[in-house]
């Protein structure tokens, strides 16, 4: 069965209730309707925990996707007593950890505006973020840091449009990762763009963003790494460098 996920629509919904429509074996359950965001493209999945009927709670210790995209899973921590099918639960999302790791990947965005080389990984964190990119340039962390922090207190727009599967395939230029793949295969893909009329950005990705580029906050690069003779990993921070010192 096909879940709803709310998060695709809102990114800033921590709330919902929903309906338990299947217990794995394991434990995972599965609902009519989400706004957990399960592990995809680099973004850990959310954590929180669902309250049920009589005020007790089940602490989620992960989300995460089933066989295929429109399978979400949310996972218990060990010990945590099961709900019954078709129980309705209220879901709260680890808020403060989710908001975090909505203005790294906003980050992230905005280091591959600023590096306009081809992606070859990422990954997103709560505290530090890397980016790798198919490179073989040297490039001043210090100065990456500057355009970074200029487009955030530009206050850009960022929003998502969504085009078709087909317009994806047509137009394959505005896809930057070189070996992961669009969110693909739901009929619909969602564009993360920045800026106004997407001026700045605009690239498939199905991960959690902020509205406005402000919100990212100060972000720093800690280190560029040398991963082979054309790759370079991006480590990106919160704060600012003399954080580091």
């Amino acid at each position: 069965m096909s879940v709803n996920a709310l998060y695709r629509d809102d990114f800033y919904l921590s709330t919902a209730e929903a309906v338990v429509t299947a217990i794995h074996e394991d434990g995972g359950i599965e609902l009519d309707q989400t706004c957990f965001y399960a592990t995809s493209g680099g973004q850990p999945g959310d954590t929180g925990f669902f309250e049920r009927a009589d005020g007790s709670k089940i602490v989620l210790g992960q989300t995460k996707h089933g066989a295929t995209k429109d399978i979400i899973i949310h996972v218990p921590q060990e010990g945590a007593a099961p709900p019954a099918l078709g129980e309705k639960l209220v879901l709260h999302v680890d808020w403060p950890r989710r908001y975090r790791l909505m203005r790294m990947h906003t980050a992230c965005h905005l280091l591959s505006v600023v590096c306009q080389y081809p992606i070859t990984g990422a990954a997103v964190g709560e505290d530090e973020s890397r980016v790798d990119f198919d490179m073989s340039e040297t490039i001043d962390k210090d100065e990456v840091t500057a355009k970074m922090m200029a487009l955030v207190s530009e206050n850009h727009p960022v929003f998502v449009q969504w085009i078709t599967d087909e317009e994806l395939a047509a137009n394959p230029g505005i896809v930057k990762s070189k070996n992961v793949r669009p969110p693909i295969g739901l009929g619909r893909v969602s564009l993360v763009c920045i800026g106004e009329n997407s001026a700045i950005d605009s690239q498939p990705c199905g991960g959690t963003h902020v509205s406005e580029t402000q919100e990212v906050g100060a972000i720093y690069i800690a280190k560029i790494e040398k991963k082979g003779r054309e790759n370079r990993r991006f480590r990106i921070r919160f704060g600012t460098p003399t954080d580091d010192a």
